[in-house]
């Protein structure tokens, strides 16, 4: 049986909204299994993204604690906190956060070197990780302005990835791509899922969800539902969909 890799207490989160204290999470209990991929939902405004922020170390909780692989994070200061997520953590947002005065290798490079030692190895990993994508040798050279969307998400997945986190976070990963694109980088998750990599990611897309192995559902700062499907196959493709949109109707989604 898979161990416990990531668990909350009484997570909470809240924020200050003209004088007003305006709760996003409230004393929220959930556990994420090693090799999971999980996937959050929820309508606009149920704290999705917030929760994800929390989880990752990338925002302080309010009250509750959050517990990484037997280690409470939510008391470290910002220093502790970036040497967690460099050690623990790969993130892929809906925004591609690429460097747009450096080269595609560079852009991966950048990100593996400040965890570990250049090395022909370290290159050629970062290689053979590109090339996985299908990004191929051409490509390599070019400016974050010289690419697709699909092809600077490809990039921001390889530099997520390259440091062998024990979870990657994803926010809205297909958001801004087209159909295409996004069936390609959702085929990438799903293959370095299934060769072991536990991720959490935030979607409202029906598509994406399908991908997980349990998706959460968030209302008023809860999680009101929880629903496990087995690991993502094209030949149980409808039965999936089926399943998993019968669960969010009943959540109301």
């Amino acid at each position: 049986m898979a161990s416990s890799i990531l668990k909350t207490e009484k997570l909470c989160k809240s924020f200050s909204n003209g004088g007003i204290q305006q709760h996003v999470i409230k004393n929220l209990d959930l556990e994420i299994k090693e090799g999971d991929f999980t996937v959050i939902m929820g309508s606009s405004g149920s704290g999705k993204s917030t929760l994800l922020y929390a989880l990752s170390g990338m925002d302080k909780p309010s009250m509750g604690k959050v517990i990484f692989d037997g280690t409470e994070i939510q008391d470290k200061n910002n220093d502790e906190l970036a040497v967690f997520r460099r050690g623990n953590c790969g993130f892929v947002f809906q925004s591609i956060y690429l460097l747009e005065n450096q080269t595609v290798l560079d852009n991966v490079l950048t990100g593996a070197l400040i965890v570990q030692k250049n090395s022909p190895e370290l290159i050629n990993r970062v290689k053979e990780l590109l090339k996985k994508t299908g990004l191929d040798e051409e490509a390599w050279n070019k400016y974050p302005s010289q690419l697709s969307g699909g092809e600077a998400q490809r990039v921001g997945i390889v530099r997520a990835v390259i440091n062998d986190p024990r979870i990657l976070f994803a926010d809205e990963p297909t958001g801004q791509l087209n159909s295409a694109s996004g069936r390609d980088v959702l085929d990438i998750f799903t293959e370095i899922h299934q060769n072991g990599q536990s991720i959490v990611m935030v979607t409202h897309d029906l598509k994406t969800a399908l991908r997980g192995t349990r998706v959460l559902y968030l209302r008023d700062g809860g999680v009101v539902g929880d629903h496990r499907m087995q690991n993502y196959g094209e030949d149980d493709l409808r039965e999936r969909r089926n399943s998993l949109t019968s669960f969010l109707e009943d959540m109301g989604w």
